[in-house]
């Protein structure tokens, strides 16, 4: 009698009854009692008995069926347990398929990650909009293990001069996206998109490509003539600008101030953390005309803004002011540039230091050294400051 290949096709396809049934050398025909075929490798190891299935019948053929067996044994031989082995490749396999994020897939993930903890809504989606426009007809569809210095070049190349700014932000966003990859164990190697001591050798620097565009400011010299031209217009857009430039600060903080942020008796306007772009409480002075602009919002407002909108419940919109320098033909300035006229005024026509000024505008310290002895926000001193700021937008001179 056979000890192997005992089986024959013939009797394997017609074969309907359930049980196993051996072909030797450890290989068997099961057969399930709903009729369902399949091959079973069965063996001992450490004195305890293991099965293996091989496949299903419809797929592999009594031949091939054989073949598995054999290399099975060959493993045994060599004193390797073929379950066990078959399960690790499996698992290897599962850890290579769960890793094998694309870019794209990864970039997605750390936007949402992050979404919730960036102030504006409008973040996310220029994250989404650059690498979805700059890095994904690169390698967004790759695994993000594939992505190396070549196809980050690929990406930057053809816009780091023509669009410097835009190229800078998309390289420390692919940074970004691939260290968070690394983080999670989809990718192992050095980040190809890291600026120094790689991309630097290859990539101009930013600050030798790009030409510095200052926001057009208008002249301080002419800023009473200005505020006066807004003082005789009336309505609220052009109380909201001018209280915009009596306080040096940006659209957006000026726009979504609300009446629980304003200290009326201390005068004093308190913009909290979340709302500044450094992330930090900014308290801002309030001179006597920045006061009568908010007595006079005060007495007919209306929910929790001081300069509402026209839809309940919302600030007016940020492209008010935008408006309001083409509706008086002065689009040759912006309104950010009012900031650096208040900086120029400060710096070249009074005596109060600079970091009062750069306190005012809410500038973070760059320098770690200054920064660290930049304890408070010389609020006494930039009330004063403020107020002959005020007193020259007026006309007022002799104070100045």
């Amino acid at each position: 009698m056979r000890t192997i290949n005992r089986l024959s096709a013939q009797a394997v396809a017609r074969n309907i009854k359930p049980g196993l049934y051996s072909d030797g050398g450890g290989l068997y025909l099961q057969i399930t009692v709903a009729g369902v075929k399949s091959w079973l490798f069965r063996y001992m190891r450490n004195g305890k008995a293991r099965g293996m299935g091989i496949g299903p019948l419809h797929t592999i053929t009594l031949a091939e069926a054989r073949t598995k067996a054999l290399n099975c044994r060959r493993q045994l031989l060599d004193g390797i347990d073929p379950l066990d082995e078959k399960q690790t490749r499996q698992a290897a396999q599962k850890i290579v398929a769960a890793k094998a994020m694309t870019f794209s897939e990864c970039a997605d993930a750390y936007i949402e990650t992050h979404r919730a903890g960036w102030k504006n809504v409008k973040h996310a989606a220029q994250w989404e909009s650059t690498l979805d426009t700059y890095a994904a007809p690169f390698f967004g569809d790759l695994p993000v293990t594939a992505v190396d210095t070549t196809l980050v070049m690929k990406a930057l190349e053809p816009i780091w001069i023509t669009k410097n700014e835009t190229a800078t932000r998309v390289r420390g966003r692919i940074e970004s996206v691939l260290d968070w990859a690394t983080v999670r164990g989809y990718r192992t190697s050095e980040n190809p998109a890291r600026w120094k001591g790689h991309l630097d050798h290859l990539l101009a620097k930013p600050s030798k490509v790009k030409k510095v565009v200052h926001h057009p400011a208008l002249p301080y010299a002419e800023m009473a003539a200005f505020m006066q031209f807004l003082r005789s217009e009336g309505g609220t857009v052009y109380y909201a600008l001018q209280l915009l430039i009596l306080t040096a600060t940006r659209t957006n903080e000026l726009l979504h101030a609300r009446w629980d942020e304003i200290d009326m008796p201390s005068k004093v306007w308190v913009i909290p953390a979340w709302r500044m772009k450094a992330e930090r409480e900014h308290r801002i002075p309030l001179s006597k005309p920045a006061m009568d602009i908010l007595k006079a919002q005060q007495a007919d407002a209306e929910g929790d803004f001081v300069f509402p909108g026209q839809r309940d419940g919302m600030p007016m919109s940020n492209m008010v002011f935008l408006q309001l320098l083409k509706r008086i033909e002065r689009t040759d300035i912006t309104v950010h540039g009012f900031r650096s006229t208040f900086r120029d005024w400060v710096g070249e026509t009074t005596n109060y230091p600079r970091e009062v000024a750069e306190a005012a505008l809410a500038h973070t310290v760059k320098n770690k050294v200054e920064a660290a002895y930049a304890r408070g926000d010389l609020f006494i001193k930039r009330a004063e400051m403020m107020q002959d700021w005020a007193n020259y937008l007026s006309g007022d001179t002799q104070n100045n």
